[in-house]
């Protein structure tokens, strides 16, 4: 055969698919999310994350210091309320002596260039479980949209580079903005999850912070899975009201959200590959079912692939790892 063109010449050795790959995952796109709990020099295994943690803020300040030397540029905490402190107000989420708070200035003291990122919603919060306050058995906005401004004001205060409100309340980026200009905080950033789906993929998540909700779901805020042009919306609205990088959670099952969203947007744009992704390449690994190390580097690739500038991941350590 005598052919104009052999495709298979740029795939014919290792080093000529990587001089023209063209998705390259880097340490510094990964966002790594970090558990933190009460106590001193404890680190909780998490059953439904194999090989992840809650740890306390001791050992917390450690990881960073790890991750911070592999390359990794960002975090992204949660933290574990203490079961006496929660009620419907969510008001320790902005103590000024709280968990999170504690946990961004000791972060910030340790490794002062390591960006943080502060999750911003109730329902570590709340005796409900919900992102929200709730009356007559609904998750009311406004209330709600008030109290989140405190809260992010509060991480702001203690040194946060970025808020990430994770709630999906109505108006509460622009609320969120003002609040934070208000108050002087001009350079704090926030990274949205503007398109943030009513998932099965959170189970993990939740056992790892007992934040499931008590009642009914979330689905009169967070979007249905079945919806493409309303996380278009409801991401151009977080643009035009100050966000400065937008999210898309879950990932793996949202890669035509991502490339849609890029496309429509002209700032940075996030990812969220959640727990129950993880998990799942976890379980099926230990069953011998797939090879977890070609999982990892394919689904992040993939993620990025579909248009994700940044990956908030719990295989970051993994990832840099095989990468490097």
């Amino acid at each position: 055969m005598q052919l104009p063109r052999r495709n298979r010449i740029l795939r014919r050795s290792a080093s000529i698919r990587s001089m023209v790959a063209e998705t390259v995952l880097r340490p510094a796109d990964f966002i790594a999310p970090l558990f933190i709990d009460e106590g001193e020099n404890t680190a909780s295994p998490i059953l439904s994350m194999p090989g992840y943690y809650r740890r306390s803020l001791d050992l917390t300040v450690r990881e960073v210091k790890e991750l911070y030397g592999m390359g990794i540029r960002s975090v992204l905490l949660f933290i574990k309320c203490k079961d006496e402190l929660k009620d419907n107000t969510g008001k320790e989420a902005w103590n000024r002596n709280g968990l999170m708070q504690r946990s961004v200035k000791a972060i910030k003291d340790a490794v002062p260039e390591m960006l943080v990122m502060t999750d911003v919603a109730l329902d570590p919060y709340s005796s409900y479980g919900h992102d929200g306050i709730v009356k007559d058995g609904e998750i009311v906005n406004d209330e709600t949209v008030e109290a989140l401004v405190k809260m992010s004001v509060s991480h702001a205060a203690a040194g946060a580079d970025f808020v990430a409100p994770s709630d999906m309340m109505d108006g509460r980026i622009g609320a969120i903005r003002s609040g934070l200009e208000e108050e002087g905080f001009t350079q704090t950033g926030i990274m949205s999850y503007s398109a943030k789906y009513a998932s099965c993929f959170y189970g993990p998540f939740r056992d790892a912070l007992d934040s499931a909700p008590g009642f009914g779901d979330k689905k009169t805020y967070q979007m249905d899975t079945a919806n493409r042009v309303e996380a278009i919306k409801e991401t151009l609205m977080d643009v035009e009201e100050g966000a400065d990088i937008v999210m898309v959670k879950p990932a793996l099952a949202y890669l035509d959200i991502i490339r849609e969203v890029k496309n429509a947007v002209e700032i940075p744009v996030s990812a969220y590959q959640v727990s129950g992704e993880y998990a799942m390449i976890k379980a099926a690994a230990q069953q011998g079912w797939l090879n977890e190390e070609k999982a990892i580097i394919e689904t992040l690739t993939s993620i990025k692939r579909a248009g994700a500038d940044l990956i908030a991941t719990y295989f970051a350590r993994e990832a840099v790892k095989l990468i490097n």
